[in-house]
C-alpha cells in the first residue's frame, strides 16, 4: 500500500513540474507579445510618442486580462515578472522551465530586482537561487528580501517611500457571510495596530469569557473601527450583546437588495448585499427593516422599476444609477473588478451621435471604469448589449468577449418626460 502511495506522490511531483514548465513558456509568450505590442501604430500619427505608447500598453493589458480572464493588475505584475525573468534573470528562468522550482519562486524573486541594477541582479539571483526549490514560497521571500536589502541598502528609504504611496485597504468577500479587510501599510504602523489588538483582547480575557483571542481581536478592530473604542468586544458576533451593538457605528451607505417576496415568506430568493453577494435571510430583514444606515431596496417581480427616462436627459436620475450599481455590481468590461460604484456610467449608444440619442435607459447603460471607458473611445474596444444587460465586446485585434450582469433586472420604461418618477 504503501508503494501504491509513494508511486502517486511521484505523479503528483511530476505534475507539479509540468506546471512550472507550462508558466515559463507562458512567461516567454507574454514577453514576445509585450514586444509586439510596443510597436504598435494605432493611434494616428499626429499623436505624441508618449500617447502611441500608452495606447499600446492599454491594448497589450486589456487583451491579455480577456484572454487569460484575469485582473488587469494581475496581468501588469505578469508583464513585468515575464520581462525580468527573459531579459534579467536568465538561471531563474532556466530553472523555472526546467520544473526546479515553482512560478511563484520565479515571480518572488524577479519582484526583487525591480529597481535594482543589471549588475546588482545577477549577483541577487546567483546569491539566492540555489535551494530556492526546497523552500516554501514564504521562506524563499523572506531569504530574498533580507538579500536584496543587503545588496542595495542606499535605496531601502526611496524604496519605502514610493511604497507607502501605495497604502491602501482591500475588501475579499469569503463564504458563507464572511469577508477578509486586509491593509497594506507601513510595518511601524502595522505592527503597532496589531500589538493594541493583541493587548486590548488579552485584557478582556476572563474565566467566563468562552471567545479566543483570535476571536477577541477580530471584535476589538470592529469595535474601535465602528465605534471609535473597545468597550467589551461585544459587536461582530460576541456574545456579550452582540445583537444588540452590531448595526452601531455604520455611517456608510450600504445597498442590500431585498426581493419582496421574500421578505413575505413566499420565496426562497437570497438577499443580495452590494459588493459581497447572497446573504441569510435574518440578517437582510433586519438591516431592510431597522437599520437607518443602510440603502434599503426592495424588487417587486410583479412590476419591475422605473428605469428609463427617454431621450430628454443625459444624466441618469439617482434611482436608475442605483439600479444599475445593483445590476453591473462591477465594471462590465472583461478583466475589470472594480465596484460598479467607483465607475463612470457609459451610454451603449452615444447619446448624442450622427443625428440620433441612445436613450439614457438601463439597457443602454454600462459600468465602466475609468480606464476602460477611456479604452472605449480612444484604443478600439467596442460593445453591444442585449436587453437582458448582457454585453458583447469586440477586442482591438477583433476577438470577442461576453460579460453577464450580475443580477437581470426587469426593464420598465418611464414616460418620455424631465420629471424624474421615484421607483420605489
Amino acid at each position: 500500500m504503501l508503494e501504491r502511495l509513494g508511486e502517486q506522490l511521484d505523479r503528483v511531483a511530476a505534475s507539479h513540474r509540468r506546471e512550472a514548465m507550462d508558466a515559463a513558456e507562458t512567461a516567454l509568450e507574454i514577453d514576445r507579445t509585450r514586444v509586439l505590442s510596443e510597436d504598435l501604430t494605432t493611434l494616428p500619427v499626429t499623436e505624441s510618442v508618449l500617447r502611441q505608447r500608452w495606447a499600446n500598453r492599454r491594448v497589450l493589458v486589456s487583451e491579455l486580462a480577456a484572454i487569460l480572464v484575469l485582473p488587469e493588475r494581475t496581468i501588469e505584475t505578469k508583464i513585468e515578472v515575464s520581462k525580468a525573468l527573459i531579459h534579467a534573470l536568465p538561471d531563474t528562468f532556466a530553472a523555472l522551465r526546467a520544473g526546479e522550482i515553482s512560478y511563484r519562486h520565479a515571480a518572488a524573486l524577479a519582484d526583487q530586482t525591480f529597481g535594482l541594477s543589471a549588475e546588482n541582479k545577477a549577483e541577487l539571483e546567483k546569491a539566492v537561487l540555489p535551494g530556492a526549490g526546497d523552500l516554501i514560497v514564504s521562506k524563499f521571500t523572506q531569504k530574498a528580501r533580507t538579500a536584496r536589502e543587503r545588496l542595495d541598502p542606499e535605496s531601502i528609504t526611496v524604496r519605502h517611500q514610493k511604497s507607502v504611496a501605495d497604502r491602501a485597504v482591500f475588501l475579499d468577500p469569503a463564504a458563507d457571510g464572511m469577508a477578509y479587510l486586509s491593509v497594506f501599510l507601513p510595518v511601524t504602523q502595522a505592527t503597532a495596530i496589531c500589538n493594541r489588538l493583541t493587548n486590548t483582547a488579552m485584557g478582556l480575557q476572563r474565566a467566563d469569557e468562552p471567545r479566543t483571542l483570535t476571536q477577541l481581536k477580530a471584535d476589538v478592530l470592529v469595535d474601535l473601527i465602528l465605534d471609535g473604542a473597545s468597550g467589551d468586544a461585544g459587536s461582530a458576533g460576541g456574545e456579550k450583546g452582540g445583537a444588540k451593538r452590531r448595526k452601531r457605528g455604520i455611517k456608510a451607505d450600504v445597498v442590500i437588495l431585498v426581493p419582496a417576496l421574500t421578505l413575505l415568506g413566499r420565496s426562497d430568493e437570497p438577499a443580495v448585499l452590494e459588493g459581497y453577494g447572497p446573504i441569510d435571510l435574518d440578517t437582510a430583514t433586519e438591516l431592510a427593516g431597522t437599520s437607518s444606515g443602510w440603502l434599503r431596496v426592495l424588487t417587486d417581480p410583479e412590476t419591475g422599476a422605473w428605469l428609463s427616462v427617454g431621450r430628454k436627459r443625459y444624466r441618469p436620475p439617482p434611482d436608475l444609477r442605483l439600479v444599475l450599481r445593483l445590476r453591473d455590481a462591477t465594471c462590465r468590461s472583461p478583466g475589470c473588478s472594480r465596484p460598479a460604484a467607483e465607475c463612470d456610467i457609459d451610454h451603449t449608444i452615444p447619446f448624442w451621435e450622427n443625428g440620433h440619442r441612445g436613450e439614457t435607459k438601463l439597457t443602454n447603460l454600462a459600468s465602466l471604469c475609468g480606464k476602460n471607458h477611456r479604452d472605449k473611445h480612444e484604443i478600439g474596444w467596442t460593445y453591444i448589449q442585449d436587453d437582458t444587460g448582457t454585453i458583447h465586446w469586440t477586442s482591438p485585434t477583433g476577438r470577442p468577449y461576453t460579460t453577464e450582469p450580475e443580477h437581470r433586472i426587469r426593464p420598465v420604461t418611464l414616460p418620455d418626460t424631465d420629471t424624474a418618477i421615484p421607483p420605489f
